[in-house]
């Protein structure tokens, strides 16, 4: 995890920016990193019996929304769904391999939050999916996808290794 500058950054971005970590990195249990390295090679491509997605399909739609959040909220807008940097599908052969672009893809959205004050929570930012909305409901969406999708994989990973922990 990064380390926050009280310096550098204001109370609620620095918040935020805490909670960003810890949905991504920080636990064992909870992060998203974390069940992703509990899972085993033979768990990335299981389907569970009359499920749809894999842990490696779960992995590439997390990159890839982190990717289009980024780009749409604070970048140039100019990412499609099908572009390679968002589809990312030269970068999920292995757990390693998606855990490497995961990281990139963050360190990108946190390094822009980072450099919002408090002030700018409140302002509307453009929404990949239509529209705005305020920036600081946007990194709400950020987070909460991050433990949703963590909950998905864990579960998948108990199923086929048959360990509930």
């Amino acid at each position: 995890m990064t380390d926050i500058s009280p310096a550098s950054t204001q109370g609620s971005v620095s918040t935020l920016l805490y909670l960003m970590d810890q949905a991504f990195e920080g636990s064992r249990w909870h992060s998203l990193l974390g069940n992703l390295r509990s899972a085993k090679a033979e768990d990335w491509l299981w389907v569970p019996p009359d499920g749809r997605r894999s842990i490696r399909d779960i992995a590439q739609h997390v990159a890839g929304c982190k990717t289009m959040y980024q780009n749409t909220g604070f970048g140039d807008a100019t990412l499609t769904w099908d572009d390679p940097a968002v589809n990312g599908l030269d970068r999920l052969s292995t757990i390693s391999d998606a855990i490497e672009w995961l990281q990139e893809v963050q360190a990108l959205l946190r390094q822009s939050v980072a450099g919002l004050d408090d002030a700018d929570l409140m302002r509307p930012r453009k929404a990949y999916w239509s529209g705005t909305q305020e920036t600081r409901w946007q990194i709400s969406v950020m987070i909460e996808h991050d433990l949703y999708h963590v909950g998905e994989i864990n579960h998948i990973r108990c199923l086929h290794q048959g360990d509930d922990e």
